[in-house]
């Protein structure tokens, strides 16, 4: 994020100042800015693009520096960004390019070069901030700090609260592209100090820190110092010389490209001075660089006037709640063509809330679902067969949830599914021969907080969140308690109120969708399937484990566990090893609040993005099945559990394949002992394997692991 060549000039006409000056005040982050600043150096966590899925000690970085900035007294505000806006030129290149990368890390660790390998994991740049926003947003909820969702663009969600009169936040922070927005100031960096503490522990000495108060500072900006610095400019020239210099949102105006022009690079007093030669015009400076290729080719001038049309007036949410156009009065009538598509503001509020991820609106708005390439392995034909072939139809059925409830304009959409692997594998269809939805079948799933209470009774649980999948699907095997679920569509108030009867009315729908229910409320084939897996885990299974275990299933029906898939070698222990790692990888790491440090395989994060996709799915199916619900009235709307809701479902977050590569790493050694099935070498081989988890709990993820495995094979 930003704009390199202002940054690099600005790095001179920033303050510092002590951050107990912040005390009392609310200062707004872009959420964005955040991660990506967190993540850089990437030696936080080097290895997190070849293991896949959620960081695994970041949540206690952010927790502890976010505690020792509140130490000041401040009071953080985080805001994420929305719906897709404006033109994507090419969505596809990120991703092939980090899997590229990636893939050259692999083939150096696989010579032998760990550190080397480590350096270049960490070059790769992957994962980007927005594929983090689902496990920020948990961290925030966890300790008690509030964030919002933009409907579009977090800038202007921020810049639209520093302004608002009621002055909703006092500071902002986030990169420089918020002066695009029109803000006065920017915090562009915390420098959180610490001091050298040393303590003793049973006699072994151990260094720490302590937050230093006195010694942190924080860095910003103000656009009067910038536009005095860069020749006492008129704020909109500043703001075209920032267009041309080459925000996220629009390419550099190529002719600033040219390095026999300006060498090394341009900077920002040369976007400055091009554009005053042109009399300070845009359109004047694109006439007289018409012949440009590049120019031509990115159509430049039309480009650059859908940007400043989609800055001037940007989609915000009020204070009040309202989501409203920035200067509606002299917005253009066909500002939706250079922002996107507007949804219903109930859906927005949704969004804003954090209850919904807006990867399935983006679908509807956008009229693209966008699929990029994975780390590793989207060269395989299971993965490229899997994200054309079978999970098309979820995609569809989650769209159709959500469209069903909307204006016959989006009931009618166009929507083309594109591929990073070529254009010919396009899929295009309309919304209208989709419909209709299964609403109508869903709608008998309204079961009341009396009636679960009697399920829970069965159960013997008492709560829903944790383990709503596990609940909602054992529950149905008691014939009687099942036949009561069988409810009417509600009338007037009789709507479910309570966290647990939506949680749990939302996971029995998802159910029926994926046909583990049939419409008399009854486990079907598969339903039994997975009734007996989870029943296999015990009578007090973790929630990831239950989703591990429900994923599982899934792959089996989509027939990607055969230990054959993607193998390269058939020999019996092999197989094995491929099928139990495989099953293995769907649990949790057991980690501390170190980065991972352990073996590696290429292999088993190929099949992590197998898996990641096929729980993203199931996530879209969850989401839409909660929207309809909601959209069709069918829950009370005024409500502040939000978030309670979103973490209550299945499928919210993302594992790595790092138990996985645990659990097989142990078998091949094992295969190399001579008596591998004795009690003494398997107690020696997990000694041993130890050393490979420096800074977590080997023997519990190895146990984690083999609690998937086992409920899943005895099916």
């Amino acid at each position: 994020m930003g704009i390199p060549a202002f940054d690099a000039w600005s790095i001179r006409h920033t303050q510092s100042v002590p951050l107990t000056s912040l005390k009392d005040r609310i200062i707004g982050l872009d959420a964005a800015y955040y991660l990506e600043r967190l993540l850089h150096p990437a030696a936080r966590e080097p290895l997190l693009s070849a293991l896949g899925g959620w960081p695994l000690a970041l949540d206690a970085v952010i927790a502890k520096e976010l505690s020792d900035m509140q130490t000041c007294g401040m009071k953080p505000h985080f805001v994420f960004d929305g719906l897709d806006y404006g033109i994507k030129d090419d969505p596809f290149q990120v991703s092939i390019t980090a899997t590229t990368a990636i893939g050259k890390a692999f083939a150096i660790y696989e010579k032998g070069k760990p550190l080397e390998a480590r350096n270049a994991f960490v070059a790769s740049g992957v994962p980007k901030p927005e594929a983090l926003f689902e496990f920020l947003k948990k961290v925030l909820y966890d300790h008690h700090i509030e964030f919002t969702v933009a409907p579009y663009s977090a800038l202007a969600q921020l810049v639209y609260y520093e302004k608002d009169p009621g002055q909703f936040m006092d500071a902002v922070y986030g990169p420089s592209e918020l002066f695009l927005f029109g803000i006065d100031k920017i915090i562009t960096k915390f420098s959180l100090s610490y001091d050298p503490v040393e303590s003793d522990e049973n006699d072994s000495p151990k260094k720490m820190s302590s937050f230093s108060l006195d010694n942190s500072t924080f860095a910003w900006i103000d656009r009067r110092t910038c536009l005095e610095q860069l020749g006492g400019i008129h704020p909109d020239v500043f703001i075209d010389a920032l267009l041309l210099a080459g925000p996220s949102m629009i390419e550099t105006f190529p002719p600033l490209r040219n390095t026999q022009v300006y060498h090394p690079n341009f900077s920002m007093r040369d976007a400055v001075n091009i554009l005053l030669s042109s009399q300070r015009s845009v359109p004047n400076l694109c006439a007289l660089h018409q012949d440009d290729r590049g120019v031509k080719r990115l159509d430049y001038l039309d480009r650059y006037k859908r940007v400043l049309t989609s800055i001037k007036h940007h989609v915000i949410i009020t204070t009040t709640g309202s989501v409203e156009i920035l200067d509606a009065a002299h917005a253009p009538s066909d500002v939706h063509e250079c922002i996107g598509q507007r949804l219903p503001e109930e859906l927005s509020h949704y969004l804003f809330r954090g209850m919904i991820k807006p990867r399935v609106l983006n679908w509807l708005t956008t009229g693209n679902i966008i699929i990029t390439a994975p780390y590793v392995g989207g060269d395989s034909p299971d993965y490229q067969d899997l994200v054309t072939e079978h999970l098309q139809p979820w995609r569809k059925q989650a769209l159709c949830l959500l469209a069903d409830s909307l204006h016959r304009y989006y009931q009618k959409k166009e929507v083309v599914t594109r591929f990073w692997f070529g254009e010919g594998n396009n899929q295009r269809f309309n919304m209208n021969d989709l419909l209709p939805s299964q609403k109508s079948t869903l709608r008998s799933w309204r079961v009341k907080d009396n009636l679960i209470e009697e399920g829970l009774r069965g159960l013997q649980r008492q709560k829903v969140e944790s383990l709503s999948l596990y609940i909602a699907t054992r529950s149905i095997v008691d014939e009687a308690f099942a036949s009561k679920t069988i409810t009417a569509k509600p009338r007037g108030e009789d709507v479910l109120r309570t966290t647990r009867e939506v949680i749990l009315n939302v996971v029995w729908r998802f159910l029926r969708l994926r046909e583990y229910l049939n419409d008399q409320h009854q486990l079907t084939p598969w339903g039994l399937v997975l009734e007996k897996a989870l029943n296999a885990l015990g009578s007090d299974p973790s929630r990831e484990q239950t989703e591990a275990t429900f994923v599982a299933v899934e792959l089996v029906r989509l027939g990607l566990l055969s230990p054959s898939t993607s193998s390269s070698n058939n020999a019996d222990h092999n197989r094995n090893e491929i099928l139990v790692s495989r099953v293995a990888s769907l649990g949790k790491l057991r980690h501390s609040v170190r980065g991972y440090s352990g073996p590696l395989s290429r292999e088993l994060l190929a099949y992590q993005s197998i898996t990641s996709e096929v729980q993203a799915g199931l996530r879209d199916l969850v989401e839409m099945s909660l929207v309809s619900l909601f959209l069709e009235g069918e829950a009370d709307r005024d409500r502040k559990d939000w978030m309670e809701i979103s973490l209550g479902l299945p499928f919210f977050e993302d594992t790595s394949c790092a138990v996985g590569v645990l659990v097989r790493s142990y078998l091949e050694e094992m295969n190399k002992v001579d008596d591998p099935t004795s009690a003494s070498t398997r107690a020696a081989q997990k000694d041993n394997a130890r050393k490979w988890l420096a800074f977590g709990d080997f023997q519990a993820s190895f146990d984690n692991g083999l609690q998937i495995w086992d409920a899943v094979s005895l099916n």
